[in-house]
This record gives structure tokens, sequence and C-alpha cells, in this order.
């Protein structure tokens, strides 16, 4: 009789025991992993853009020499970096040989027209007496033809002279347009020859960017659209589009745009600049760009449902701006989604939401 009473008692505790943890669990409130504060997403225009990158050259270097071989750089008046304007002598060469053959041309001149005067003259008799019959026409002739003769000598001494002044004048280089001395390789002592580069002028001090774009991208960009780079002391210059190489490299399927920076600022010919292309504006939808996380490469916004919990939903990335980003695909709707505290969030997280921080 004493068996049974113990084992009913022993059933009648495991069943209180089981109660009791059963009532426990059921009533045991979820507790949230984190506090956060959400947005909405919003709609805003933001200008579209093609980041970028390529070099800084001069939108036209000119090589500059001189036309005369054999003769010696008497001195050089500029350096590499100095502003010139057109007409200004940027180098002397030694000018006394060149001198003296001016002289010999102009005494030559002389004397081919003191010879035209005596020629002109011994014409007129020659004229005369041919006239009146006192010698024979031959004779007559022969002094006729003198003259011509004569003149076409004075023509000759002429054109020497002239040489001989252009000569001169190439003697001095003088700059062909405003700009900027980007090279020199000439220092006075030195005999130069007909077309040696010398110096190098970047015309009207004019840079340029050029990008090199895939073909899908190079597309989208026009002629005239603003280039937004950033220069070595981190002051943003502005450019723009002047023209797009009308084909592609058939081995990278890459194509070059060319941009115009006016106000280049701390770019140098030579160096390499990131920038951006801007295109045309469109309205978009953006979240806060401390809302995107990135995990194993992609791109992630916690939403955050009406219960408080948490949704990890991968989204493509468009246009930044400031502190905002577009949202390609991966919202519906204007859904919350977490902005502070995003990081530490898993998917199927309890969060609690609080105001966001000033």
């Amino acid at each position: 009789m004493t068996a049974f009473p113990l084992r009913a008692l022993l059933a009648f505790s495991c069943g209180l025991l089981l109660a009791a943890c059963g009532s426990d669990d059921s009533a045991a409130p979820a507790t949230p992993s984190l506090s956060v504060s959400v947005a909405e997403p919003a709609m805003q225009t933001l200008p579209r853009r093609i980041a970028a990158s390529g070099s800084i050259a001069a939108w036209e270097e000119v090589v500059l020499g001189v036309e005369l071989s054999g003769q010696r750089v008497a001195s050089v008046a500029v350096e590499v970096g100095d502003e010139v304007r057109e007409g200004q002598p940027l180098l002397q060469l030694d000018t006394r040989t060149l001198a003296m053959e001016l002289r010999q041309a102009e005494a030559a001149l002389a004397q081919a027209e003191a010879n035209l005067t005596v020629a002109s003259a011994n014409a007129r008799r020659g004229e005369m007496l041919k006239r009146e019959q006192l010698v024979a026409v031959s004779e007559a002739d022969q002094l006729i033809a003198g003259e011509l003769t004569a003149k076409a000598q004075r023509d000759t001494a002429r054109a020497q002279v002239e040489n001989a002044r252009l000569r001169l004048g190439f003697a001095t280089l003088r700059a062909p347009h405003d700009g900027v001395i980007s090279a020199r390789s000439v220092q006075p002592g030195q005999v130069v020859t007909a077309g040696a580069e010398l110096l190098r002028l970047i015309r009207d001090r004019r840079l340029e960017w050029r990008a090199e774009l895939p073909e899908d991208a190079l597309v989208q960009v026009e002629e005239g659209m603003p280039v937004r780079l950033q220069a070595p002391d981190g002051q943003p210059v502005e450019g723009t589009v002047r023209t797009i190489s009308p084909g592609l490299d058939s081995r990278s399927r890459t194509g070059t745009v060319f941009a115009d920076l006016p106000e280049p600022g701390g770019l140098r010919a030579g160096m390499y600049a990131p920038g951006e292309i801007l295109l045309a504006e469109r309205e978009v939808r953006t979240v806060p760009g401390a809302a995107i996380v990135e995990r194993d490469g992609y791109r992630y916004l916690f939403v955050v449902d009406e219960d408080d919990v948490v949704v990890q939903r991968r989204v493509e990335l468009g246009a930044r701006s400031g502190n905002v980003v577009e949202i390609r695909e991966g919202l519906e709707g204007n859904e919350r989604v977490v902005v502070e505290g995003a990081g530490f969030l898993a998917d199927g997280d309890l969060v609690r939401v609080v105001p966001a921080q000033d």
C-alpha cells in the first residue's frame, strides 16, 4: 500500500515542475539586442556621376627650335615655368656672322644698282644710235640688253639682302603664342642645328584631363558636361568635356574623354588625377550613407518591420552626394531603415527604436 502513494507523489511533483517551467518560458519577454535610430528613404534630385582617372596633359605643347644650323647660342632668356607673351624673345643666337653676311649682301646690292645706272645710260645711248643708224643694229641691241641684265642682277642682289635679313631675324627665337615654358634643353654656348628641340611651350597655359572610360560609360558622356577633379592639395578643380574620342581601343575596349581645365590650380602636366564626370540630374530614392553595411563584398540595409525586428536586405547603390546615397534596388516604398547601429546587427534581431542623436 505504501508504494502506490509514493509513485503518485513523484508523478505529481514532476507535473508541477514541468508546468512551472512552461509558464516561465511563455511569460518571459523578448529583450531587444540593440537600440538603433531609423530613417525613411527620401526622394532627392542628384547628379549622376561617372568616376574616372586620367592623366593631365597640355592641350597643345609647342616644340620650339631655330631654323639655322651651326650657330652658337648667345643667351637664353627663359626658364622652365616662366610665363611668356606672344612675340617675346626666348633665345638669342650669336649674330656676328649673320650681320656680316647682311653687310656683304647690302654691298652687293649697291654695286648692282650702280651697274644698273650705267647700263641704263648705255641703253639710252644705244637706242639713239640705232634710231640714227650710227652703229650696227646688233651693237645697239647689245647695249639695250645690257640694261635688262643689270636689272636682273639688281633684283638678285635685293633677294640676297632680304635673305640675309631673314636669317638675322631667325637668330632670335620668339614665342609663337602666349603660354608657359614647360621644358628647356639648351644652354648658352651650345652650337645648335636647324629643327632641334630647344624649348617647349604650353600654349595659353591650357591643360586638359584625358580620362579612359569603358564603352558602357563612354556612350553616356557628351561634350560640354562638367567634370570635377581633385588636385594634390585637396582642392577641387572644375572643367568641361571638350571632346570624346570617336573610336575605342580594340584591345582594352576603352575610349578617351578630353576635358578642358581653365583653372588647373595645383595640377601639372604629367600628373595622374582622379575625378568624375557629372551627367544629367534625376530624382532618386536615397538613404543616409551610414545605413549602408558592407559584408562579403555586398551592400546591405537593415529594414525594421512593425514588430521592431530587423531584416537584412541586399541593395544596389547608385550615385553618392554628401551624406546620402542612391538606392537603385532592394527597397520597397517607405520602409524604415536602421542608420545608427546598423553595423552591429544580424538578420532577425529585435531592436529598440530611439530618436536619432543630433
